[in-house]
């Protein structure tokens, strides 16, 4: 597979994200496994997680970097290249909604736990889940940037973040920002400011939900006429054409798919194969929606 670069790491151009294999609907472990071991022998080697990744309700956090721990452990072939991406600040409360906690106590905390379930002494890629309101952005970034300082994370990221949550990250962690996670899709295409933003400050941009979240992603053709049209011209689904079109907005995007399927990540493998052309940019760009 095609491949791009996280700092000064080289992955593949297409991620894996865990997201699906861990909330509400997941498969049985024995085919998230599967998927897993799908996306590897496809040439995947960026898995994405995040402590959060677990049933709403359930005592359960940490459950997708175990799952993908496992499966990577059991995995025949070669993981040495595999780069596990994990993170935290995104609650999944016992009551209520999702939550956040932005205390630079607690992300250092909570890291230490997730670098214990995914069995490394330092995580290869933490980013920080999703803003906090109650706490100052810069204090939450700090404590990424001490953590890096204590070698217990090798890189940092930021996820769900605006272009002056982005500027003040790499402020803070004085140039060390690698990447950033935020929504990007045919159907939500607002975070192009950001996207936009890491390609002039060589920062990778890894769009999460590339193909419109869980319950959009089959139904892409269908609800983006461009994209099915050129998918049937060009004799793929729809999900490659829009993963290959978000990849030919600049060399830093990453797209990280769920799956919850081997089929569909193997699928999702062979977008960075898909050249797409100058008319056909044109014609998918000016398709879909800009709303958030």
């Amino acid at each position: 597979m095609k491949q791009r670069t996280i700092g000064t790491v080289t992955v593949s151009a297409i991620g894996l994200g865990g997201m699906p294999m861990s909330i509400e609907g997941r498969p049985d472990e024995q085919r998230s496994i599967a998927t897993i071991h799908a996306a590897l022998e496809a040439g995947v080697t960026l898995i994405d997680t995040a402590d959060a990744y677990h049933l709403a309700g359930k005592a359960e956090v940490g459950h997708n970097e175990e799952l993908i721990a496992k499966a990577v452990r059991s995995y025949g072939g070669d993981t040495s290249q595999v780069i596990i991406a994990t993170k935290g600040g995104h609650l999944r409360p016992q009551e209520g909604p999702w939550a956040q906690n932005g205390d630079p106590a607690y992300l250092k905390q909570a890291a230490k736990a997730s670098a214990h379930r995914l069995g490394v002494d330092a995580i290869d890629l933490y980013q920080y889940h999703r803003p906090d309101p109650k706490v100052p952005y810069a204090d939450s970034i700090g404590a990424l940037a001490e953590l890096l300082d204590e070698g217990l994370i090798r890189m940092a990221g930021i996820s769900n973040a605006n272009v002056e949550q982005i500027k003040v990250a790499q402020e803070v962690l004085n140039g060390r920002l690698v990447s950033v996670q935020n929504q990007f899709s045919p159907k939500f295409r607002s975070s192009e400011p950001e996207l936009e933003l890491c390609a002039e400050m060589g920062i990778a941009f890894l769009p999460w939900s590339p193909l419109g979240g869980i319950s959009s992603a089959p139904d892409l053709g269908s609800i983006h006429d461009e994209f099915a049209l050129v998918a049937q011209e060009r004799g793929v689904s729809p999900q490659v054409v829009a993963l290959a079109w978000e990849l030919a907005k600049a060399e830093v995007v990453i797209p990280i798919p769920g799956a919850s399927r081997p089929e569909s990540i193997r699928d999702s493998a062979s977008a960075p194969e898909l050249e797409l052309t100058a008319e056909e940019l044109q014609r998918l760009d000016s398709a879909g929606s800009s709303s958030r």
